[in-house]
C-alpha cells in the first residue's frame, strides 16, 4: 500500500479504483487489481 499526496493520479490509474473514507483516512481500493491500494492522511 502506498501513501500518496494526490489522489487524482491514483484514481486515474484504473477505472475500477474507488475512494473510500475510513477512520479519518482516505483510501483507494481496487477489488480486481489489489496493487493499486493507496492511503492518504
Amino acid at each position: 500500500m502506498k501513501v500518496l499526496n494526490s489522489f487524482k493520479s491514483a484514481k486515474r490509474r484504473h477505472k475500477e479504483c474507488r475512494v473510500v473514507r475510513r477512520k479519518g483516512r482516505v483510501y483507494v481500493i481496487n477489488k480486481r487489481n489489489p496493487r493499486f491500494k493507496a492511503r492518504q492522511g
